[in-house]
């Protein structure tokens, strides 16, 4: 009996139809199926209107969101230690080029997998800043960052492939004498000005025991172009550059 009357039971029914105009990777087609029988009365199907409707189905394809890598250098120069000076006495400050030095050099330490940021790493970043006095009288002597970095693999090793530095290598003891070396020679200078990358490279040469000066040494650098830097960056109105 109940076969009879669905046997007469009108039906609509909407396909699913694909569009050939959808784009792969978008929405897909939603499927939908209505069944309406009109007038029906019959108290064994419990309703006058029967609609199934499957839910839109939303298929879309993306690519998974890679966060940009983005290398974070410290802009500023860690606080100098310097013996003799007051608290009231105003510390010079540093000239943009040896802070993009120091920079730089922070980086270099990162891209090499060092733990700390050393008197090489800085030496390294006065030669990728590469436009002040300091870097110009390097090159003119045949000191390049390609050089420099191939001596300090050769002195310091290459680090573990799985070790990642930190954001921020610490420096090492060389490192921090070298800026404390800087700021000392500045104040008993008793210029006004900055202190400038020249400080930085005599700075790392005085420091004997760092790994800075040995490779300075190998590549050429002496006490006769020492002089010769101080006599140019020493000179009025010198500017960092």
């Amino acid at each position: 009996m109940a076969a009879h009357y669905l046997s007469k039971l009108p039906t609509s029914t909407t396909a699913l139809v694909p569009n050939h105009r959808t784009k792969p990777g978008l929405d897909s087609p939603t499927l939908t199926r209505n069944l309406r029988p009109d007038g029906l009365q019959k108290p064994w199907l419990g309703a006058n209107s029967l609609s199934l409707q499957s839910s839109s189905l939303r298929v879309r394809t993306q690519e998974p969101k890679l966060r940009p890598f983005s290398a974070t250098v410290c802009l500023s120069l860690p606080t100098a230690n310097v013996e003799g000076v007051s608290s009231t006495e105003k510390v010079p400050k540093w000239s943009w080029r040896a802070i993009k030095s120091f920079a730089m050099g922070e980086l270099e330490a990162r891209k090499l997998k060092y733990a700390t940021t050393g008197t090489e790493a800085v030496l390294m970043g006065i030669l990728i800043e590469g436009t002040s006095l300091a870097a110009k009288f390097l090159r003119a002597n045949g000191i390049t960052l390609f050089k420099v970095r191939e001596e300090t693999i050769k002195l310091l090793g290459k680090a573990d492939v799985w070790f990642f530095s930190p954001e921020h290598p610490t420096l090492t003891e060389e490192a921090q004498r070298v800026l404390d070396w800087a700021v000392d020679k500045k104040l008993k200078s008793g210029d006004s000005g900055e202190i400038t990358t020249s400080h930085l490279l005599l700075g790392i040469w005085y420091e004997v025991e760092s790994p800075g000066h040995n490779i300075l040494a190998t590549l050429g650098f002496n006490e006769e172009k020492v002089k010769e830097l101080e006599s140019l960056s020493s000179k009025p109105g010198f500017i960092d550059g």
